[in-house]
């Protein structure tokens, strides 16, 4: 299994970021590189506890689908996604947020997962898999940061 965890400072209340963070059309277009959407589930507006969306997008030139639930939320202090159904073995990512004490909020991301396929999987986690969604959750962050920032 692999872990990564991102901070990310953004000058926005935690409850801006925190609702956000949940909205999917926010997700998505945070997810345009990949052309990822809502095709199942909650598919547009904000997620809540006990919610599941499915997701839809195209990674390494094939197209995917991960069915994720919000399995804990306490506003505005964090919400977990967690896959159901997809293409990872396991799939957890905590999303923390907290007052920096100047207005704005630390973001906190913890990402646990892993890949199928036993051995293999964990080679792909290490070799590809890894930086690849290190990269994804860090532009993720900067369009949640973007759009945090602009006047609502």
């Amino acid at each position: 299994m692999s872990r990564f965890e991102l901070t990310t400072g953004i000058a926005a209340s935690p409850q801006r970021v925190f609702g956000l963070s949940l909205e999917v059309e926010v997700h998505t277009a945070s997810m345009a590189g990949s052309a990822e959407r809502a095709v199942g589930g909650v598919t547009s507006g904000g997620l809540g506890l006990g919610d599941t969306v499915t997701w839809e997008a195209r990674h390494f030139g094939l197209t995917w689908r991960m069915t994720s639930r919000i399995s804990a939320f306490e506003e505005p202090g964090y919400f977990v996604d967690e896959q159901v159904s997809g293409p990872f073995r396991h799939w957890h990512h905590a999303h923390h947020f907290a007052s920096d004490g100047r207005g704005g909020t630390v973001m906190h991301d913890v990402v646990d997962f892993a890949a199928p396929l036993g051995p293999l999987g964990a080679l792909a986690d290490v070799v590809v898999l890894g930086r690849y969604m290190r990269r994804l959750i860090e532009e993720r962050n900067a369009h949640v940061k973007a759009a945090a920032e602009t006047a609502p």
